[in-house]
């Protein structure tokens, strides 16, 4: 499985198979490079411009926006669970979709615009993920101590973290420090890049951090 990065909280996932690009946005309107990808399939969290801007996706690809259920799509096979932006079943913020997939034996769950620890049959199906990425930049999204209290119910092997401030960005998020200086865990910086088996995990439990 390949994964990269390209700022805030689009990540993308490859095999020899597939191309998926989870939350895209163009770059200028959050202050940032806009994300250079083409994909066949790209898959949005959260209906809103920072996470939705699926024109500068490149490739002929399918577009998916906060889908919950079960669906396949060349042969790629992923689940949409519901759970919302605010702590208020959605009142304030709308519906997010935490997307969990396989790739290549690893387990993968995408939190996108995740504003509260989701219900409980929907925590089950996340619980024990190999890769758990959280947003941590607490605009729109749980605070620290609440995300902390979500990965401790989770117990993901690894954790990303994303949606924090980085240099030029426009949103108001807190600096990745605000979670990795209380973390208890080992922080790994990968580059913006990574390849990977599930055989390269086997023994490293910790946050992973992508840099752009």
């Amino acid at each position: 499985m390949y994964i990269r990065w390209h700022g805030y909280s689009c990540f993308e996932f490859a095999d020899d198979k597939n191309n998926v690009v989870f939350d895209p946005h163009d770059g200028k309107s959050i202050g940032v490079f806009p994300p250079k990808v083409s994909a066949k399939l790209a898959l949005c969290t959260h209906n809103t411009f920072d996470r939705n801007a699926f024109r500068v996706v490149g490739g002929k690809h399918k577009d998916v926006v906060c889908e919950r259920g079960e669906f396949e799509e060349n042969g790629f096979e992923y689940i949409g669970l519901p759970s919302f932006s605010d702590d208020r079943l959605g009142e304030q913020r709308g519906a997010n979709t935490i997307y969990l997939f396989s790739m290549d034996g690893i387990s993968v769950a995408i939190c996108g615009c995740l504003g509260d620890i989701p219900i409980d049959w929907v925590m089950e199906r996340i619980r024990g993920v190999d890769l758990l990425f959280v947003p941590v930049g607490e605009y729109w999204t749980m605070p620290i101590y609440k995300v902390n209290e979500f990965i401790s119910k989770v117990k993901p092997k690894i954790i990303v973290p994303t949606d924090y401030k980085v240099g030029g960005i426009t949103l108001p998020l807190s600096p990745l420090s605000a979670f990795t200086d209380d973390c208890q865990d080992e922080v790994v910086h990968v580059g913006n890049a990574i390849e990977l088996e599930s055989d390269d995990i086997s023994d490293f439990k910790g946050v992973w951090v992508f840099d752009r």
